[in-house]
């Protein structure tokens, strides 16, 4: 066993549904102070994220929540057309519930969102640049994996205080062809983005973890 790992508490095996969506907070023995929410990608679930979390940021309290839309053998975020087209109504109106579920589980587990990651994960990461773009001053830094741009039509907010990090696969013919142009919305809205190219195709893995874990280690946004 490694005995330099973090403990984690028993409350990580508890699945919470009393806050609009089914979630978890996994909350290690010598927490930092710092959170992590994190999205899950298409037709999986909120445990599929937690192993890369505590991979990142081991001393993180881990908030992970299970979108609401059944795909296959597991859920999505909101509802797709095609795998590149999605239901505008669907996505306001998830996002909408997941700002109030980030605002309202910060404030019954005693987290602080000014020191919060949310990091995303394709359909979860859609969801993030979303809620920045819909609900400006929850999200100051953000991990996007494989993410593009999913809104019709996306209002012009400052987000000159939010940090983005955008890793997209080299590989990746769905979404990484997308990625430039999220890189472009994001910092004509004054965003302040790291824009990182992983040779993979749209499943995460190492390489993505040691590139989140360095820029966590950079400082929080200004204020």
């Amino acid at each position: 066993m490694d005995m330099s790992a973090p403990e984690y508490s028993d409350e990580n095996t508890i699945l919470h549904s009393d806050l609009g969506f089914r979630y978890r907070v996994v909350t290690p023995a010598n927490a930092s102070g710092e959170c992590l929410f994190v999205l899950h990608g298409s037709g999986v679930d909120e445990t599929t994220m937690l192993p890369l979390a505590r991979q990142i940021a081991p001393h993180s309290v881990v908030v992970a929540a299970r979108g609401r839309i059944p795909q296959e053998d597991g859920f999505r975020w909101f509802e797709r057309i095609t795998p590149i087209s999605f239901e505008q109504v669907s996505i306001r109106t998830e996002t909408s519930a997941y700002a109030q579920f980030a605002t309202e589980v910060a404030h019954r587990h005693g987290l602080d969102l000014k020191r919060a990651t949310f990091l995303g994960y394709s359909n979860g990461a859609n969801v993030v640049s979303s809620l920045m773009l819909l609900h400006t001053g929850i999200v100051r830094r953000a991990a996007l994996m494989r993410a593009m741009p999913v809104l019709d039509n996306s209002p012009m907010v400052d987000l000159r205080a939010t940090c983005v990090l955008i890793v997209a696969g080299a590989a990746d013919q769905t979404y990484g062809p997308f990625a430039p142009a999220l890189v472009t919305l994001l910092s004509e809205r004054h965003a302040e983005v790291d824009a990182r190219i992983v040779a993979s195709g749209h499943e995460f893995g190492d390489a993505d973890a040691a590139i989140i874990r360095q820029w966590l280690a950079g400082p929080m946004p200004a204020a």
